[in-house]
């Protein structure tokens, strides 16, 4: 056999092919089959070429004998026994020659492949490199026969594909070599298609590999196809597993089919391959991006990790941002419209929270998505620095609560710090970005707030302070900044790290020596800075022997309250460090008076913090207070005023702000008085009880000699008689002024005092009369005398009563019952001033409230303690308005009694609205619980519901009451009040619910029986109308009622046409239709139009949404476009709502041409006979009306004829003649010259003017007698 060998290769290395193909002849089948031995020694390669070149493929010998050799040499590759060098240059021989062999043959060895590929005889693979190309080859060939009959070689590759991927799963192994084959843009697709059909019938582990392989085949096409297939793969993955882990935690089961973990890791594993594919493939990036660029339907958590794994490329990373930007805030929009609207909640499935997806997203990334990391730390950011707070006018800004997020884009913000925080919680390596980043934005953004970042900031301490002591050194350089920050921003920050303070000496001890410099800063903002941070850290490190923090107003997590057990700073140090920060503070007594005030209000909080400050506190109030106060007790006044004031030039300021100054004084003494009582303090504490027994008299003392000589005092000795001067335009007026605002305070303040010491004593509550008769004297000169200078008037400064004060004052007037106290209290109830005086005042605490979150004086941060003062509050205010009877109301002056109810009626108002946006997850708690303890559990929602009906109810007898009194009895604010409250209360009832139903059923009586021609009143009614209505059923027939009846009132644009009289709504009248019906009618149609262009854009494929709603839409306008409205923005607004009514019905079109899958004749019909055939009237009838010219016109005329422009555009198209319910528009190339042509008509007929006019002044009364 050797010698055989050696005689072919060296026959081969000759001249003469004749000699070697003779040679070759003179072998059998059988002995070429003999070289099988042979072919694994060394010269394979050699004698392989000469068997070729001896057997020449244009004779049929030679073309067997190469078939031959293909058929012997591929199952010997497959077989394992050569080499893999030998192997592969067999291959490699093979394959240079197989365009050499003829059709027939290549047909044969295209057959074996694929018998061998389906019987699974190609483990190792070796020799499908070859398979490529011999069907690259074989669909070259002109013809080949196939069964009976003949195929070309394209049709022949086509039906090898085809058997190959229907038979088994083994045709996977060739999946790779499909990439060296020219594939039909059909045959790509069915390949794909059963590639991604097998998907769920393999094992996940072999996911992987097959999705890399799909990629790679992408180059040929398909790319969407194949992403797609990926994608819905791996997201119907997450739904089953997610479905699985729901069953699973409610029947506590392990029903798993695939473990959590291993998905994961496949799925990561697969976003790596598609990430490293369109890093090479821009095409497939560029398509990948398509998809997600209209709709953000398509997204799902392992389609968000895609998208965050591709900003790791540069030229996508920006777009990626975007498309995740406005995903998330079309989705938080999308989800607040339809949660508004009952028509859209009954159209559409629910809504697919792409928030969802990205929380999920990072769950789903602990297991080992580190390529995901970093895109969800730069999406974190990319939406708080999107959707966050924005400076307002002047660098303000006025943001709502914190912690509640309303509006879409509040949600987005929040959104980026609940990312961020849960990324810093799972993820270590991206913590230190994270942190450095936060505290470089709370830097360096000084022109912007920066709430959302403190907020986010705090997060992270309280969730993982030990974690974030490791990069304490970031926090160390951001104390650097202190001084150059804004007051808010150190305040914030400040708070937010005081748990690390606990547990950090190095931290304190660096924040420590930043507030010393800042102390002497010279900018005042940095000395507030420095004041409010060693406040803080006074109320945080507490002293040995400090009572117990039940009545602090923050809490403390259990980290920091152990951190002593492990610190070198015991109570006693505690106690040096505190008395040390407290002689740094008395600094401050020197400065402005904006500093003193912040020092004022920190000693309060500091001393209920930490109680064994105390006398070091009320030893610092004390002596502060002496410095103006008049100590010869035959002087009056009994206070100085002038050192409370300071002048640079002609210039005056405040230097004291006394009035808190003794505010703050008399409510520590007051609080250390309650809790001294109810302490019991040892014998051991004598020494310091006399001590403080000391001062506490002689401060007492004080106030009773400053009460009683204040009594005394008449104004003219504080030089403030009606004769002073209070012009804000000289600095007398200014002195004068700012002496007044002080003894106003002092006043209240004594009030107060006197209030909580007198213990319902007749002769104590007489002084306290006379204290609020020097009060209200003052306040009215200085009202009355500030309304006179150049400047707008005075706003009357705020009250420094405190909100608890106010809620036990007001609780003690109206529901105090006790015998004993009856005649001390008939002395308070005797002034009517006072008792308007409290209710304002507790009007004005709760307007602040619902305006800043917090209130001014003790407690005002507090909010647990200001949510139960509110509680009080509102039961005291609604049994005052509800159980005192008119007789009792008319007895007095009817004036400031009627003022007095409309003021509770304002309190309620004003609590209900600020707790459903300050506390909302409490208005259950306000309605239910007005009278519970703080211990008492929370309510059940149907005691909640049944409360809240419940003052529904009250509210509502009392504005039937109003309703029923007449026109001379009627009160139109108190009637708006009534209503504005109902609309506040119905938004706590769900739709489902019965008492919604009668909610609206109520409502729709109301306005069908009521005929005040009251405009303010009818306008807040019907908006409660609508906005109850469109949370229960789509709103269009109401509205096409409400304009109905604004047409029978108003009349028509043609004054020789009579109108239908039609009254479905009474309280729709001649009056009322001008301006609250309309501007009401106009304003919703809007809403009704974003729904409709909402649907469109959202969900296509259900054009009978939009037919309806559209269609009845046209109704509403036929009849407004045909009302004499009055000249003005009514007319303006409904030519701009008509031209958007066009622009949606051309979106229709055009969208119809595309998909020609519904009937637009119905909407085409309408809008031919009732809408633009009354436009052009409308625009004749505003052109006459209107003294200017107004943009509205034109754009109107332009959406008509581009409606349609599109209209003759999709008859053409769909072979139906649309254009025949159309009148087509009238040309406007030119332009009538009114003036022109009115000197024309008045040369030609004088008299037919006066004609006209007559016919005018007669049609008037015959309209008006229609109307009745």
């Amino acid at each position: 056999m050797t010698a055989e060998i050696e005689k072919i290769i060296s026959l081969s290395d000759g001249d003469s092919t004749a000699e070697l193909q003779k040679y070759l002849s003179s072998f059998t089948n059988d002995r070429v089959m003999i070289t099988n031995s042979a072919l694994k020694g060394k010269k394979v390669g050699a004698m392989i070429k000469g068997i070729f070149k001896g057997s020449p493929p244009s004779c049929t010998e030679g073309s067997n004998r190469r078939l031959l050799v293909y058929q012997h040499c591929i199952p010997l590759c497959e077989s394992g026994d050569l080499q893999t060098e030998v192997a592969a240059d067999i291959i490699g021989l093979l394959m240079l020659e197989t365009r050499t062999l003829s059709g027939p043959s290549l047909a044969q060895l295209a057959s074996l492949f694929v018998e061998a590929i389906k019987m699974g005889k190609m483990s190792s693979g070796k020799s499908l490199e070859l398979f490529p190309t011999v069907l690259t080859a074989l669909a070259a060939c002109d013809a080949l026969s196939y069964g009976k009959g003949e195929l070309s070689g394209e049709e022949y590759k086509k039906q090898l594909i085809n058997s190959l991927c229907s038979s088994s799963q083994q045709f996977i192994l060739c999946l790779p070599r499909f990439r060296d084959v020219p594939l039909s843009s059909e045959e790509l697709q069915f390949l794909v298609e059963k590639v991604l059909r097998m998907f769920t019938k393999l094992d996940l582990q072999e996911i992987p590999p097959l999705v890399y392989q799909l990629l790679l085949l992408s180059a040929k096409g398909c790319k969407k196809q194949v992403l797609d297939g990926v994608i819905n793969y791996f997201k119907k993955q997450d739904v089953r597993q997610k479905e699985e882990q729901k069953d699973a935690d409610s029947l506590d089961l392990e029903v798993q089919s695939i473990p959590q973990d291993r998905l994961r890791h496949v799925e990561g594993t697969a976003i790596l391959h598609m990430v490293f594919s369109i890093r090479l493939d821009h095409e497939l990036g560029r398509e990948f991006l398509k998809s997600f660029k209209t709709s953000y339907g398509d997204l799902c958590p392992f389609s968000v990790a895609l998208l965050l794994s591709v900003t790791r490329i540069q030229r996508y990373e920006e777009q990626v941002f975007d498309i995740l930007k406005g995903a998330v805030i079309k989705s938080f929009k999308d989800e607040q419209l339809q949660q508004g609207s009952r028509f859209l909640q009954d159209l559409l499935p629910g809504h697919c929270s792409v928030a969802h997806m990205i929380l999920d997203t990072i769950k789903n990334s602990v297991f080992g998505w580190d390529h995901v990391t970093q895109g969800l730390v730069q999406l974190g950011f990319f939406l708080m620095d999107t959707f966050g707070p924005k400076p307002g006018p002047f660098g303000k800004t006025t943001e709502g609560s914190a912690n509640i997020a309303r509006t879409p884009t509040q949600q987005a913000c929040k959104l980026g710090g609940q990312v961020l925080l849960q990324g810093f919680k799972m993820h270590e390596p991206i913590r230190g970005e994270i942190l450095e980043q936060v505290l470089n934005r709370l830097v360096t953004k000084t022109a912007s707030p920066v709430s959302h970042y403190l907020d986010l900031f705090s997060d992270i301490v309280i969730s993982a302070p030990m974690i974030l002591l490791e990069s304490s050194s970031k926090v160390t350089e951001t104390f650097d900044h202190l001084s150059y920050l804004p007051l808010a921003t150190v305040q914030g920050l400040l708070k937010a790290v005081q748990p690390l303070l606990k547990v950090s000496m190095s931290l304190k001890d660096a924040l420590i020596l930043v507030l010393r410099k800042a102390m002497f800063s010279s900018q005042l903002d940095g000395r507030k800075s420095a004041v409010t941070g060693f406040l803080l850290l006074l109320k945080n490190f507490k002293v040995l022997g400090s009572l117990a923090s039940s009545q602090c107003s923050q809490t403390i997590s259990s980290s920091q309250i152990q951190v002593d057990v492990h610190s070198r700073y015991n109570s006693a140090a505690n106690e040096a460090f505190c008395l040390e920060i407290l002689s740094s503070l008395r600094r401050c007594l020197g400065q402005q008076a904006d500093v003193r005030l912040m020092l004022y209000e920190g000693f309060y909080d500091v001393l209920r913090r930490n109680s064994q400050l105390a006398s070091s506190i009320m030893q610092t109030l004390f002596s502060q207070l002496r410095r103006y106060y008049e100590p010869d007790p035959d002087l009056l006044p009994p206070v100085k005023l002038e050192p409370c004031i300071t002048a640079h030039g002609d210039q005056v300021y405040l230097q004291e702000p006394l009035g808190h100054l003794l505010s703050y004084t008399v409510h520590c003494l007051l609080w250390l008085q309650n809790m001294r009582r109810s302490a019991n303090c040892n014998a051991d504490n004598s020494d310091d009880e006399e001590e403080e027994e000391g001062y506490q008299s002689e401060l007492q003392t004080i106030l009773e000699s400053m009460t009683r000589r204040i009594i005394k005092s008449e104004l003219e000795d504080f030089e403030l008689d009606k004769s002073a001067e209070f012009s804000v335009g000289s600095s007398v007026g200014v002195r004068n002024n700012i002496f007044a605002v002080l003894v106003i305070g002092v006043y209240e303040v004594l009030m107060e005092y006197n209030f909580m010491k007198a213990n319902y004593s007749k002769s104590r509550f007489e002084e306290l009369l006379e204290l609020f008769n020097h009060y209200h004297k003052l306040s009215e000169i200085l009202r009355e005398k500030s309304g006179k200078g150049r400047l707008p008037p005075h706003k009357t400064p705020r009250s420094l009563l405190s909100l608890g004060f106010i809620s036990t004052l007001l609780t003690a007037l109206f529901r105090d019952s006790s015998q004993s106290r009856e005649e001390a209290l008939s002395v308070l109830l005797s002034s009517g001033e006072f008792v308007r005086y409290a209710v304002s005042v507790a009007v004005q605490k709760i307007q602040q409230l619902e305006e800043t979150g917090h209130t001014d004086g003790p407690d005002g941060q507090n909010i647990d303690r200001t949510f139960r003062f509110l509680c009080d509050m509102t039961s005291v205010l609604m049994w005052r308005y509800t159980n005192v009877p008119r007789i009792v109301e008319d007895a007095g002056k009817k004036e400031k009694r009627s003022s007095l109810s409309l003021l509770c009626l304002e309190g309620l108002l004003r609590i209900f609205t600020t707790c459903q946006q300050r506390y909302p997850d409490k208005m259950a708690q306000l309605l239910s619980n007005m009278d519970i303890t703080e211990d008492d559990a929370e309510p059940d929602d149907r005691s909640a519901t049944e409360m809240n009906f419940f003052y529904i109810r009250q509210f509502q007898r009392a504005l039937f009451t109003q309703l029923s009194g007449g026109e001379e009895d009627f009160n139109s604010k108190e009637a708006q009040l009534l209503v504005n409250i109902l609309s506040v209360l119905s938004l706590q009832l769900k739709p489902s619910s019965p008492q919604f139903v009668q909610m609206i059923t109520w409502t729709v009586k109301i306005c069908k029986e009521t005929s005040l021609e009251d405009s303010a009143f009818s306008k807040g009614l019907l908006s409660l109308l609508f906005n109850l209505h469109v949370l229960y059923k789509s709103p269009v027939s109401l509205l096409l009622e409400l304009c109905q009846d604004i047409h029978s009132q108003l009349g028509d644009t043609d004054q020789d046409v009579e109108v239908e009289k039609q009254s479905h709504f009474a309280i729709v009248n001649m009056k009322t239709a001008t301006t609250a019906a309309v501007s009401t009618s106009f304003l919703r149609p809007d809403l009704v139009l974003d729904e409709v262009d909402w649907l469109i854009a959202r969900k296509k494929s259900q054009m009978t949404s939009g037919k309806s709603g559209s269609g009845r839409k046209m109704h509403c306008y036929h009849e407004l476009i045909q009302t004499a409205l009055l000249p003005g923005t009514c007319i303006i607004t409904l030519l701009r709502e008509l031209s958007r009514t066009y622009t949606i019905l051309t979106t229709l079109v055009k969208y119809v041409r595309i998909h020609p899958f519904w009937d637009l004749s119905v909407n085409v019909k309408l809008s031919g006979s009732h809408l633009t055939p009354q436009c052009y009237s409308f625009i004749t009838y505003a052109q006459a009306k209107l003294l200017r010219e107004t943009k509205a016109i034109p754009n109107l005329i332009f959406s008509i004829e581009q409606y349609e422009k599109y209209l003759i555009t999709l008859s053409k198209k769909s072979k139906v003649n649309l254009m025949q319910y159309m009148k087509l528009s009238t040309s406007r190339d030119f332009r009538i010259n009114a003036a022109t042509l009115d000197a024309a008509l008045q040369e030609q007929d004088n008299s037919q003017e006066t004609t006209e006019s007559q016919e005018t002044q007669t049609q008037e009364p015959r309209h008006k007698k229609r109307k009745q």
